[in-house]
This record gives structure tokens, sequence and C-alpha cells, in this order.
């Protein structure tokens, strides 16, 4: 019997050993499916600096700003806004008569607000610029239609807002949200230039 008790003692924690790794594996499977299901809001902010090309008009710009998006899983859409100040340097400028060094206003601050509601997004990054040193993690890609205002108001070079916007955020294996880019196709390439437009993400957040 001394011999039986201890067979059967010798098998219990394997026993256990299997229920427990059975166990843990089910919950896995619940948590990634919980994942796959997660379908709240997701906010990312940040703050664009860059500068346009020197060949639009009057530039080159410095493009400061900070910028907002949030993401709609459930309806595949999303929303982006961008509030930025931008001005000459003072001998930056490709023009050397149009800036006065000694008087800021020939600098030409202005400010734009721009916005994009309700637009399509996907997760193909496969369209968007490359950056370098090379983002290594797909993020997303927002495109459509915005609005730009200049000075809050109608911007001249697009008054009708007949331009298009892509968004795209990427990263790498520390920080997998890093970079943003936005690029403009239409009439206001003549202002902000057909480049990609750089910023960083400082945060990202569910709802």
């Amino acid at each position: 019997m001394k011999i039986s008790n201890e067979r059967h003692t010798m098998k219990r924690p394997g026993y256990k050993t299997r229920i427990c790794a059975i166990a843990a594996a089910v919950a896995a499977i619940a948590f990634v499916r919980a994942q796959a299901q997660d379908l709240r809001p997701v906010h990312f902010g940040g703050v664009i600096s860059d500068f346009s090309p020197s060949t639009v008009s009057g530039g080159p710009y410095a493009i400061r700003g900070d910028w907002s998006l949030d993401v709609q899983r459930e309806s595949g859409t999303a929303n982006f806004s961008a509030d930025l100040n931008m001005e000459t340097s003072d001998y930056g400028i490709s023009d050397a008569t149009a800036v006065d060094p000694a008087n800021p206003a020939t600098r030409s601050p202005h400010t734009h607000h721009i916005s994009l509601t309700n637009a399509p997004f996907s997760y193909d990054t496969s369209v968007c610029p490359a950056n370098s040193p090379a983002t290594t993690v797909s993020g997303l890609v927002v495109t459509g239609k915005e609005i730009t205002t200049a000075n809050g108001g109608p911007s001249p070079f697009d008054p009708n807002n007949t331009s298009t916007i892509q968004i795209c955020i990427m990263g790498g294996q520390q920080i997998n949200f890093s970079n943003l880019t936005l690029v403009y196709s239409g009439p206001a390439t003549g202002h902000f230039g057909t480049q990609p437009i750089h910023g960083v993400v400082r945060n990202v957040s569910t709802k």
C-alpha cells in the first residue's frame, strides 16, 4: 500500500501540470480573440516639425504645429486635424529680397487648420513614404479630401478644398507608432509641396 501511495503521489504533479497547461492555452486563445475583437476607438496625437521646399511660392517655410487622429475601428473611418503655424526663416528664403532679417513681419507668418472627417483607413502602409532610418512596423494610412484654412479663412491656393491628403503612421520594434507623414496632392501642393511633411507620434490611447 505504501508503494501504491507513492506511485499515486508521483502521478498527481504531472496531471496538475497538464491541467494548468490546458488552462493557460485556453486563456491565451481567449486573450488573442479579445484583442482581435477590440473595436474601441484609438486616439493618436503628436507634433509636426518640418520645412516646405524652396520651390513653393514664397518658400521655403518652416511648418510647426500639433495634430491628432481618432480612428473608429468599428466603422473603418478616421478623423484627422492639425493646427499649423508657417513662416520663413531670416536667411533660408530662396528669394533674398523677400525677407528683411530686421523685420519679422517680412517672414509671412500665417496659420493653417487642417481637418479630415470620416475618411477611410487601412493597414496597407506599402503606399506610404519611406522613412530614414526605415520604419519596420506597419501602422495605418488614412486618405481623403481635406479642408485647409489660411488664417481662419479659405486658403487662396485651394479655396474649394479639392486637394487630397494622405496620413501615414508607422514605427519600429521599440515604439510601434513613432512617425507621422502628411502628403498633399492637388492644388495645395503649390503651398505645401509634394514631399512628405514629417511629424512625431507623442501619445496613443484607446477610449
